[in-house]
């Protein structure tokens, strides 16, 4: 049932639940420690070639995966079952991180790869859930509210890895490297226990032909095939999801390189964690306020202005030298990070079916995670050729130039005829 507090609250607060994983351990430990000890011994370009590879790898499994699940989802009402499926794998393996040793970088390319998977794969069916969760009044907010609540639930969790990370003898470990590696269990856990009020009180709505897994498989993929050709008529969210691709590139690289690129320059790991830490509790309080602000000057302007300061941040970070400036940075970074991200996705459910909002979803988080494939992959590669990470930076810049035009040619009203004609067509 749409707008009840029991099931806002339960959905928002699954973003407090793995946004464990995008701070602690995609943002800040993973990186730092991948780069110090699994990849021990390669120079930073390598590392940073690494990492790249390895956003890249688990994004590419999830962007090929997401429309067909997606699909099978709508038919057979497995949105559920499938978010379930992909939180645990998520979980788990971030969790065996714990185990792998100094100098074990292939395995911890595989393991990370497969917890982005996890990941990524749980937010194409909790985003999907969206719909069932709010009304279109509501949806900005509610949108808003998961991304705050996922700020200040990853910035307390990262808080107190990072205690344990600066102070291990606090905790009863030996070391920092200990430390690390206890966090990755710790977010496994939190990321578990923390969706369980979804899994209770958001309640998935039956479809009105619902099918077995056998032939929901079978008309999914079919749905799935004719919906890629139909986006010559479903052209305003073709144009979106060009759009979003260009743009959500350029954050998720900075939001996943970001640690890394500050590694690069020499600033010590505490400054970079104290950044990440600065980041989380600016985006708390701004993911809400930017709401309120595409509500005042409409959601699509709103997002222009967040991708014109993805842009700017991008060049400044190019010419990055003190830590005061990697901290001006964060601040930047975590008044317009939620914003973009909610607003894209509240965005999006208006221009897309309720019916068939996995499907649709599947290709909206398809796109975005092959953003995070060739965004870490364009730095990481752009930086290996020049030798210069600050080359790698501020190549980001086109895909937010390229992402403002774009979504400047999106029509919300010419959209939604385009759908009601669509959805008249399958029904024939």
């Amino acid at each position: 049932m749409q707008d009840t507090r029991r099931s806002i609250f339960a959905w928002a607060w699954y973003d407090w639940a793995n946004s464990a994983f995008a701070t602690t351990v995609m943002a800040g430990f993973f990186p730092v420690f991948f780069t110090a000890y699994w990849a021990v011994g390669s120079s930073t370009e390598q590392g940073t070639f690494f990492l790249g590879a390895a956003n890249s790898l688990g994004s590419l499994i999830v962007a090929l995966l997401a429309p067909f699940l997606g699909a099978i989802a709508d038919w057979g009402s497995y949105k559920k079952r499938i978010f379930t499926f992909f939180t645990f794998l998520g979980a788990i393996m971030t969790g065996s991180l714990f185990f792998l040793k100094m100098g074990s970088w292939p395995l911890a390319v595989l393991y990370y790869s497969l917890a982005v998977v996890g990941f990524s794969g749980a937010n194409t069916f909790y985003d999907a859930l969206l719909p069932f969760v709010a009304s279109e009044k509501k949806v900005d907010y509610v949108s808003s509210l998961g991304y705050s609540l996922g700020y200040i639930g990853g910035g307390l969790l990262f808080l107190v890895n990072v205690l344990m990370y600066l102070n291990p003898h606090w905790f009863g470990l030996p070391d920092e490297a200990t430390a690390i590696r206890v966090s990755f269990v710790i977010v496994g856990v939190w990321w578990l226990v923390n969706t369980i009020p979804l899994w209770l009180w958001v309640k998935e709505e039956k479809a009105e032909e619902e099918l077995t897994a056998r032939d929901s498989i079978k008309k999914g993929l079919k749905l799935t095939i004719n919906t890629i050709k139909s986006f010559r008529q479903l052209k305003t969210i073709a144009t979106f999801l060009l759009a979003y691709w260009l743009y959500i590139d350029g954050v998720d690289t900075i939001i996943r390189m970001a640690v890394n690129y500050g590694t690069a320059l020499g600033f010590p790991s505490e400054s970079l964690i104290i950044a990440l830490l600065i980041t989380q509790f600016v985006a708390f309080p701004s993911a809400l306020a930017y709401s309120y602000f595409g509500r005042k000057v409409g959601i699509k302007t709103a997002l222009k202005v967040a991708i014109g300061a993805y842009a700017l941040i991008a060049i400044l970070g190019f010419f990055m030298t003190k830590t005061i400036h990697f901290y001006l940075l964060a601040v930047a970074i975590g008044l317009f990070q939620g914003g973009i991200q909610a607003l894209s996705r509240s965005y999006y459910t208006r221009l897309i079916p309720k019916e068939q909002s996995a499907q649709f979803f599947g290709f909206f988080n398809m796109l975005g995670k092959f953003a995070a494939i060739i965004g870490p992959l364009l730095m990481g590669t752009i930086t290996l050729l020049t030798k210069s990470n600050r080359a790698g930076i501020v190549s980001l810049i086109v895909l937010f130039i390229l992402g403002y035009f774009f979504l400047g040619k999106v029509d919300e009203k010419k959209g939604k005829q385009e759908v009601e004609a669509f959805i008249r067509n399958i029904e024939v």
